[in-house]
């Protein structure tokens, strides 16, 4: 697999799955999440672009300037596991896991 960033994913992806809201927030979280303890200052470039992006579910933005800054002070302290913790509370604002997404495909009960 190639080291692309989210946005020549999306970009590639053209946007043709069902969800078209998840695609690229999406990819910003998985990015942020792996760069937690290796590149602080990628992170807060991360939480700046997902800053900017649109949450309906919480009619704001995808992660908020508080959070933003709760997320880099812990990063800035070498505290990445709280830090995820925050950014993982955030992504289950943006996309949270349904009943159908936690059982998986073809497990329902009839």
């Amino acid at each position: 697999m190639t080291d692309e960033s989210p946005e020549e994913r999306a970009y590639r992806r053209g946007f043709r799955q069902k969800n078209k809201r998840d695609d690229y927030a999406l990819d910003l979280f998985h990015e942020a999440r792996a760069k937690l303890g290796s590149d602080p200052k990628r992170v807060g470039e991360i939480l700046g672009e997902l800053a900017r992006l649109y949450n309906p579910l919480a009619n704001g933005p995808i992660v908020d300037l508080a959070t933003r800054a709760a997320i880099m002070a812990r990063l800035e302290a070498g505290r990445p596991g709280e830090a995820e913790h925050l950014l993982d509370q955030r992504y289950q604002l943006y996309a949270p896991i349904d009943e159908a997404e936690r059982t998986g495909p073809g497990t329902s009960e009839a």
